[in-house]
């Protein structure tokens, strides 16, 4: 059973898909347009990014950068990974997080009609209610070409409301959020007979109930999530399908060059600002998860002669990134192009 509350809105912000990165005022309709309509998504066999070599001493770590959405039209050639992975003594997945209710199986069924409206507006406030004026506008032009007709989205929270618009557009556009990576790493691990280790924070829920009354008459600040998701819609869809196709086709120059960090961020400040969170202790949870992955990261890379791992793109290629993390604690970094991790050409000794 999936977990209650918030896990939705979490997982949603922890781990959204990595938008394109907007500022200043929308573009014009023609503008976003042209932009738009120049996207058209790689398909067929691809080899996908390569991995990134992370090493102390003889002992290795490769990592692979996975990016939301992909083209869902490519067939990944994972060789080169699956050759790694059975080579490698364990595998390691990306940080996550987990909301996970103290009480029993049958209090889980209880907690279901509760759950009921939660992505809905407290206080039965409508979506034009809470947003800006001017972004509700956007939103209605954009609502009508992405959603439809379907009035009852007008009821819910901003961040649930941008979430649904975008997971709408990107499948316009012939990409998918997931794109089956991860789950084609899972596979290969089970194949081979290696660990996967599932690198989890989980949250107990002291009291579901009252977590769940909390956040369903709790306010929350996100406009800015709302507002930005809307930028990204109208302006940079074409942007996003060109990042993707540069993982499926392996270009590293352009992944670097394209922005992967964006309103996302705006969206996670959104939960994990609230009150409710703070009150609750999810303020953190995001810092925690990548925390307990440095720490599995380091015991691998000292134990196994050869680990293979996952990591969001960002993670891989910010100067403020998990690998950049590892990197500034002495461990050697670099790309498949052979550079190190900022792009910088790497000298053997």
């Amino acid at each position: 059973m999936r977990p209650p509350l918030f896990a939705a809105v979490l997982v949603l912000a922890a781990s959204a898909p990595a938008f394109a990165q907007t500022s200043g005022a929308p573009a014009p309709a023609s503008t976003s347009a042209a932009v738009n309509l120049d996207a058209v998504t790689v398909s067929g066999v691809q080899p996908g990014p390569g991995l990134w070599r992370v090493s102390k001493g003889d002992h290795v770590m490769w990592v692979l950068g996975t990016l939301s959405p992909l083209p869902d039209k490519i067939q990944w050639k994972a060789d080169e990974v699956e050759q790694t992975i059975a080579s490698s003594q364990e595998v390691l997945g990306p940080p996550s997080i987990q909301l996970k209710p103290k009480t029993n199986f049958f209090g889980k069924l209880f907690l279901l009609p509760s759950l009921v409206g939660a992505r809905k507006n407290p206080d039965g406030q409508t979506l034009q209610q809470m947003v800006p004026a001017t972004d509700y506008a956007r939103w209605l032009t954009l609502k009508k070409q992405y959603i439809g007709n379907d009035n009852s989205i007008e009821n819910w929270r901003p961040i649930f409301a941008a979430v649904e618009l975008y997971d709408k557009a990107i499948k316009r556009y012939g990409l998918t959020s997931s794109g089956g990576v991860k789950d084609t790493v899972r596979d290969l691990a089970k194949k081979h007979n290696i660990n996967f280790n599932t690198v989890r924070y989980t949250m107990l829920v002291e009291e579901p109930r009252t977590a769940v009354k909390t956040f369903k008459s709790s306010p929350m600040d996100d406009r800015e999530c709302f507002g930005r998701t809307l930028d990204t819609v109208e302006r940079d869809m074409g942007r996003i399908t060109e990042r993707a196709n540069a993982w499926a086709t392996g270009d590293i120059d352009l992944l670097r060059s394209l922005p992967m960090n964006d309103q996302r961020e705006a969206c996670l400040s959104a939960v994990t600002e609230a009150g409710f969170a703070k009150q609750l202790g999810f303020s953190d949870v995001k810092q925690k998860a990548e925390a307990m992955w440095i720490t599995e990261a380091e015991k691998a890379i000292n134990t196994n002669t050869q680990t293979f791992a996952m990591l969001p793109m960002e993670e891989v290629l910010s100067p403020k990134g998990l690998i950049a993390r590892l990197k500034a604690q002495g461990y050697q970094v670099e790309a498949p192009d052979g550079s190190d991790a900022e792009g910088q050409a790497t000298t053997q000794p």
